[in-house]
């Protein structure tokens, strides 16, 4: 739990490629937090403009920004604007200081961003973004844009579940923590609902039936996997190296009952 001696409230921020994809994997761990007395932030780094077979670019965009901008509110969340586009996100020095600028301006103790392993290419490349500007929030000398100063705090960085729950070579892909989403579960389906545009774009171009039927599936399987709870989230920390002194685990101890160690995950990495 937060350090009730702390005058600052811990942070969180969720580092997303497209709008909506914060909903699917990572949106109940975010509510858990806010519950938990922390500051909750969200950004995705693109503006979706590509999410849309009927509207042009900047319409498409204007209107997922919006949808955006409602789910945010609805998780409680602040929400920082995108600053790249759709199949654009690439792993350059542009993208990166604009992050990190972020990362020193918010100041988190906790951020939760894509699996390194997905079945896109623009989810993956966000995950290795999060990490490097988590890594440069403290050196002076990295130009950071806009500028901030930066910070000395420690942090740890969470990679979430990838869609589908596997990589894209189809393997099965396992959690080192389960988080017990079961509760906020209907606050994350309302959320994942105020993205609307998608629904016909994901059904045209991935063949998603229903999005929020996806995710509540996503939702489901790996509840089963934990074997504890109904409904779960998954996450798998980052090394510590360059992020703390020591191996901190800030997720796990502010959620307490509600997160579980995934005991194969563990056995694994010895």
């Amino acid at each position: 739990m937060p350090d009730p001696t702390d005058q600052r409230r811990p942070v969180a921020i969720a580092i997303a490629a497209h709008p909506d994809d914060i909903e699917f994997m990572m949106a109940g761990t975010l509510l858990l937090l806010r519950e938990a007395g922390w500051d909750i932030h969200c950004l995705n780094l693109s503006s979706g403009n590509c999410g849309s077979v009927s509207l042009g670019a900047e319409e498409t965009a204007a209107k997922r920004l919006a949808e955006a901008r409602e789910a945010a509110a609805i998780l409680g969340a602040t929400l920082h604007p995108p600053f790249s586009r759709d199949l654009e996100i690439l792993y350059d020095l542009r993208h990166l200081r604009r992050l990190a600028s972020v990362i020193r301006e918010v100041n988190p103790s906790i951020v939760l961003t894509h699996s390194p392993e997905d079945y896109m290419e623009d989810h993956m490349t966000t995950a290795r973004l999060a990490v490097t500007a988590a890594f440069a929030r403290g050196m002076p000398n990295f130009e950071v844009s806009p500028e901030r100063t930066p910070v000395e705090s420690e942090v740890a960085v969470y990679h979430g579940m990838p869609h589908g729950l596997r990589d894209g070579l189809r393997r099965r892909v396992v959690p080192g923590l389960f988080v017990d989403t079961t509760s906020v579960l209907e606050t994350k389906r309302q959320a994942l609902a105020a993205h609307r545009s998608q629904k016909e774009w994901l059904d045209v171009s991935q063949g998603l039936d229903s999005y929020l039927r996806t995710m509540e599936e996503m939702s489901l399987a790996l509840g089963q996997a934990s074997g504890k709870f109904r409904h779960a989230e998954g996450w798998r920390r980052h090394a510590h190296l360059g992020f703390s002194a020591g191996e901190i685990d800030p997720l796990g101890q502010a959620l307490g009952r509600a997160a579980l160690a995934n005991a194969e995950y563990e056995a694994g990495l010895g």
